[in-house]
C-alpha cells in the first residue's frame, strides 16, 4: 500500500478515478481489520454479564463496564456507518465525499475502540488483580494506543509537511 512518492519513473501516475478507487479499496480493507477487533471485544462484553461472577462486581467496575461497552458500541457505529452512507448515496457518484466521510468515521471508530479496549482490560485487571494494577495496566495500554495508533502517524504527517 505505497503512496505515490514510492512509484518508480516507469510506473504510470494514476488518474483521479483510479486514485479514488484505490483509496476507497484501502479504506474498506482497513475497516475490515478494525471491525474484526471491535466485534470480538463487543461479543466478550455482551457475554461477560451472563457469567455468575459478574454479580459480584463493584459499582465502579459496573461503571467501567458500561463505559467500555458504550465505547465498543460507538466504535461499531462508526465502523459500519460508511456502509449505509454509501448505500444511500451511491447513485450520486460522489466518491471523494464518501472517502472523506468514511475516513473520519474510521478514525473516530479507532479512537472509541482504543478506549473500549483500555477500559475492558482495566475491568479484567481490576477483577483479577485489584485497582492499582488495573490503573497501571490501563494507563500503559492507553499510552500505547495513543503512541502507536495516533502520535506516530501524526508525527510523520507533521514531518512530511515540514519537508515539502
Amino acid at each position: 500500500m505505497g503512496d505515490e512518492s514510492e512509484r518508480t519513473p516507469s510506473q504510470e501516475v494514476e488518474n483521479e478515478v483510479e486514485r479514488r478507487t484505490r483509496q476507497l479499496s484501502e479504506l474498506l480493507q482497513e475497516t475490515r481489520v478494525a471491525t474484526a477487533g471491535v466485534q470480538v471485544l463487543f461479543g466478550f462484553l455482551l457475554a461477560v454479564v451472563f457469567q455468575n461472577r459478574f454479580k459480584e462486581v463493584t459499582s465502579t467496575q459496573k461503571d467501567v463496564f458500561l463505559a467500555a461497552i458504550l465505547c465498543a458500541t460507538a466504535s461499531t457505529i462508526c465502523f459500519i456507518a460508511p456502509t449505509p452512507y454509501h448505500r444511500i448515496l451511491f447513485e450520486h457518484r460522489d466518491k471523494p465525499h464518501l472517502i472523506k466521510v468514511a475516513n473520519r468515521f474510521l478514525i473516530a471508530g479507532v479512537v472509541f475502540l482504543a478506549f473500549a479496549m483500555t477500559l475492558a482490560l482495566a475491568l479484567v485487571c481490576d477483577v483479577i488483580f485489584g485497582g492499582t494494577t488495573a490503573a497501571i495496566v490501563a494507563g500503559l495500554v492507553g499510552v500505547s494506543f495513543a503512541w502507536f495508533w495516533f502520535a506516530l502517524p501524526l508525527a510523520r504527517l507533521v514531518q512530511g509537511k515540514r519537508s515539502h
